[in-house]
Order: C-alpha cells, then structure tokens, then sequence
C-alpha cells in the first residue's frame, strides 16, 4: 500500500528518494510527496496522481538538503489530492505514514482545542500536529517522538523528520512493516528492501513496537519502552536490476514471460529430479501426524490455497479449512489439536494474512507460511517458510508469483500425500514428472499467444464476462475473473460449472462470453454438460481446453484456445497463465493501466 524512503548522508537527498518511490510504485499509489531539510527548514514538494506529476514539480521548483523522506500514498483517510498527500508537516516536522492512526480523532480534536490548526482530512497529520505540539512544549525530536508514539493507536509505520536538526530521521513501526538500510557514512529507511536496493544490502527490520534514531554515522534502536535495543543486520540480494522492464512494454508482460523460470526455478529447489520425489527443506512438524489444514490468505493467493484445498484433500486425504483472512478470525473458529496454520502470501506483510497467522499462533497451530519475501514479517513469525523465489513482482495483478505459490503447494501436497501413504511412491514420482513437464509447456504457452490476443478482441467489448471451472480448476475461474476485473474494468464473475444453473444461468445471453476452464481428464463431462446447457441459452461459449477436450466440444464452442497437453494434475497452473495472458491482452487493447489499475495496492497493509 503506502510506501515510505528516508534517506540522510552526504549526497543530495531528492533524486535519492524520488528513485526510491519509483520503486515503491508497485505497491499501488494515488498521489506522492517528498520534504527535505534546506539549510535547517523543511521544504515539501507533492503532487497527485503518478511519480511523473511529482518528477515535474521537481523539475519546476528543485529541493535541496541530504536529509529527507517520501512517500507514495494511497487514500484512506481524505481523498487522493495534493493537500491530502504525505509528508504532512508544520514548520518545526515533517511525517510520512503507511497504515492508520485509529484514534485519530480523538487525537484531533484534543489538538484543535489546543490550538492547532488542520490542513488536511489525513490521519496522519495527527501525528505531525502532536509532535508540533510537544516539540513547542520544549522536547527535543527523540523525547518528542517516544511520547508521540505512546499516544498513537493502530498499525503504522513513521518517519520523521525536524527542522534545526539535518542529519537525523526517526522511524517507528507498529503493524506496518519499515526497514533500516546502512550505507558509508549514509543510512536509510524503506518500507522494504526493494525500495533501498540500488543504495545497499545491508537490511535490518524494526519489530512491532520498535524505533529507530538514524543519523549519518549510524543507527540507534529502542524498545517500546524507550530501552537500547540490538538489532540483527541481514544481507539482501535484491538488485535495482531486478525491477526493469526491458523490452517489454509492462511490468506485467515481463512478469507473465517470466512464468517458465519461475515455476522451474520452484520444481529445481523442491523436487528431486533424480528420484522424482519431493525434497521440502526439514520442517518442525510431522506432515504425517498432522489432524487438519487451517489455510487462510487473500486476493488470488486465497485462490491458490483453493485449489491446494481440493489436491490436499482430494490427492493426500488431508482435510482442509480454507478461509479469507479478512473474515477468518472474526469468525473466532475452534482450530483443532495436531493441527497446522498455513498462510500464502506474496509480500509476507498483508495485514488481514498477518492477523490470521497470529490467531492461528494463539490457537497453538504450528505455523507454515508460503511467501516470495524471506525478510517479511509472516516469515519472521512463522515455525517454518516455504519460498516461491519469483522475484520482485511488479505489476499490481499477480501472475508469476500466483504460478509460483501454486507450484510450491502442489508439491507441498505430494510431500503431505506421501508422508501420510496416500500415494504410493509410484503414484508421486508420476504427479512430480507432470510438475516438472511444465515450464516447458508453459513456454509452449506463451509463446503461441496469438489466438489469446485475438480473443481479447471479442471480450474487451463485453460488459459482462462468465467464467467456469470445476475441481482443482474452479479457483482458476476464480482467478480469470479477479484478473479481468481488476485491469480491464470489465465485470467478470468466476463460478464452479454445476453450480451455473443455480442462478448465474439466468445471466446468459448472446452477448455474455462464457470462458470454459476445461482440460480433458476428471469432471471434463461434468463440466461439458454445463456448457451445453449455457450454449442452448444463446451464451458465446469460449473453451479453453486441450487437443482432446477441444475436439468434444467443437459442436458448441463459439471460440476455443487450444492449450498444450499436460496431466490434469498439473493443469491449473497452466491454465492459470492462460487466464493472465487473456486478461492482459483485453487490458491492453481497452487502454488501462495494466501494471497500475485504478484503486487497486499490490500490499494490503492496512485491513
């Protein structure tokens, strides 16, 4: 969501920041700003909308000063305009906020009655007018800072900045996640790793309740309490490289072509390519043993756990509870003995996935987490992390690291159905040997696109889009849906196939594409009988399928993309891109965004 970067050395501090944001970009923003210290006095720049707005603004009336902070934001409190974008400040500081102050109004109005005086509908410039206010009462920026973070309530993360004093940037975390960079003679803050990468590798993360005094020659951390901490410095890999386009015309296409490393890259680290069997670094609990899956997550990984929902179950006889996490612990559910919690997760900060895992915890389940950020706050508080090791994934749509956590949880699966002798050791070996044919498929897949692109034509003039699939497939559906929605702004709905004549048939006309998430194998029948019945209503019946399933519904199919042969087990990952692909196509012939949709943050970090 809102993304922070904090910078105080020697080199001047704008371009510094302004790259910092560009690489926060893909955290999804509406409006973005930078303050620094100019010969001891604050001096801001903001702008709504994109980064190039405040590039501008830059360019018009430049900004001196090596110590400063900015930050891309998206709207919570106040609408997506200029007064209402970060750093909020007074003469005396300056603030940057990712998260919410819950108690800001009570806040505000304690203030107000005390003189000070509002510019903005924000949150956060509560906490930029309490800080005015006992720094007024003769508090130097350190005291100032500890009593204001005693006040706040919510999950937040800050940093800091204050007139009179150039070479000093505070930050505190609580529920949002902020990390430390140390550099030579220089140090910074980030909302993550990514943010500093071109600056430096060495990374420490603030815990909750956790803050930090940066000053050129160093960094000092305190507990909640206001006691020297020790903090552990980590070393990153993260590149400034790794978040170019190249040729490719979005972040998403790159993302999209980049399916076949990442799923090998996944098969080469959990897979024994010699025994075909699968090699799970060691884990804390005993897969055997376990009584039932708790599985919780949000978006499309929620999907992914969907579909890991019906393998676990259907190929390793484990039962399974899957459930949103922005209603699983308002739900309070009993979690049983001999249970396991088991969170997926792209950014590893996602705040509802978060507050899940940590009901889970109370309720004394182990905790396994799937995430691509080994650094991330799930990963520091879980018994055990499986890594999908795609990369920094920017475009706001999730492709390759949805490709990615599907991949890890099949394997996951076989490794619970092996375990527990569900499968015999014949039967794995053939699900990992249709695991491992797919980065080739999928490059098979992507690069015959042409049929897909010429599709998008028929869709994007839809208004209303079906999708269909049963099975381990009926998350894919899910998945079509959320993609198109999400880019293209055409409404879309995913369903299982047999529930279609329980009210969505009613939907079908001529003019409502019906995409067919249909693979030759298990329930293809079912799945055909549903489709006869939405083509005798007149639907455009687009499958896609196989050579074989492709051939058996040639009789009703308006369209059909034709998608290499691959085991049924495997299937839903393939077709998963193919979904990606069309949405993306559709996208970019209507015009949109693609790696930036309107409204729409890549990590959810507030509920």
């Amino acid at each position: 969501m809102c993304g922070i970067v904090g910078v105080v050395g020697m080199a001047p501090a704008a371009p510094l920041l302004l790259d910092g944001l560009s690489r926060l970009e893909y955290r999804g923003y509406d409006s973005a700003g930078i303050a620094t210290l100019v010969d001891g006095q604050i001096e801001r720049r903001r702008a709504q909308g994109k980064l190039v707005n405040l590039a501008t603004a830059l360019d018009r009336s430049p900004l001196g000063g090596i110590t400063g902070v900015g930050h891309t934001r998206w709207a919570t409190h106040g609408a997506p305009t200029e007064a209402n974008a970060h750093p909020h400040g007074t003469a005396r500081v300056a603030v940057v906020h990712n998260g919410i102050i819950e108690n800001h109004m009570a806040l505000r109005v304690e203030l107000e009655a005390q003189g000070q005086v509002f510019s903005s509908e924000t949150d956060t410039e509560t906490v930029a007018q309490l800080l005015d206010l006992l720094l007024g009462q003769g508090l130097s920026p350190v005291a100032a800072a500890r009593a204001a973070f005693a006040r706040l309530e919510g999950a937040y993360a800050l940093a800091l900045i204050f007139a009179g004093h150039p070479e000093l940037i505070i930050g505190v975390q609580s529920g949002a996640p902020l990390a430390v960079g140390f550099g030579e003679a220089e140090m910074y803050l980030g909302s993550d790793a990514l943010a500093l990468a071109p600056l430096t590798s060495q990374i420490a993360y603030l815990q909750d309740g956790e803050w930090v005094v940066l000053r050129r020659s160093g960094a000092d951390f305190f507990n909640r309490a206001g006691e020297p901490i020790t903090v552990t410095k980590k070393h990153t890999n993260l590149t400034g490289a790794a978040i170019a386009k190249g040729n490719f015309r979005h972040f998403m296409e790159k993302e999209l072509h980049e399916h076949p490393v990442v799923i090998g890259d996944v098969l080469h680290r959990m897979v024994d390519s010699a025994t075909r069997m699968p090699a799970l670094p060691a884990l804390p609990f005993n897969l055997a043993s376990l009584s039932r899956i708790t599985l919780s997550a949000c978006g499309s990984a929620f999907y992914a756990g969907l579909t890991a929902k019906f393998w676990l179950e259907n190929i390793a006889r484990m039962p399974v509870d899957a459930d949103v996490a922005s209603e699983f612990r308002y739900r309070a559910p009993p979690l049983p003995e001999g249970g396991l919690g088991l969170l997926v997760s792209q950014s590893g900060e996602t705040a509802d996935t978060l507050a899940a895992l940590r009901y889970m915890r109370g309720a004394g389940q182990p905790i396994l987490s799937i995430l691509n950020v080994p650094e991330s706050s799930m990963a520091r508080e879980s018994d055990a992390v499986l890594e999908t090791m795609a990369g920094p994934e920017v475009g706001v749509a999730s492709t390759k690291a949805f490709t990615a956590q599907l991949t890890v949880l099949a394997v996951f699966t076989l490794a619970v159905a092996q375990a527990r002798g569900a499968l015999t050791p014949a039967q794995v070996a053939q699900r990992c040997d249709a695991l491992l044919e797919l980065p080739a498929r999928a490059a098979e897949l992507l690069g015959q696109d042409g049929p897909i692109r010429a599709l998008a034509g028929r869709i994007s003039e839809a208004r209303d889009v079906l999708y269909l699939g049963r099975g381990a497939n009926f998350p894919i559906a899910l998945e079509g849906a959320l993609k198109l929605k999400e880019i293209s702004y055409i409404h879309a709905e995913g369903y299982a196939a047999g529930e279609m004549k329980h009210g969505p048939i009613a939907l079908i006309d001529k003019s409502v594409p019906v995409i067919a998430i249909c693979p030759s194998g298990p329930l293809f029948e079912k799945t055909a009988s549903n489709l006869q019945e939405a083509a005798a209503r007149g639907g455009q019946i687009i499958v896609l399928s196989d050579r074989a399933g492709a051939g058996q519904l040639a009789s009703i199919a308006t369209e059909t993309i034709l998608l290499p042969g691959i085991d049924p087990f495997a299937a839903p990952i393939l077709y998963a891109i193919a979904v990606q692909m069309l949405a993306y196509h559709v996208a970019v012939l209507k015009g949109t965004d693609v790696d930036q949709p309107r409204n729409l943050a890549k990590s959810v970090t507030v509920e």
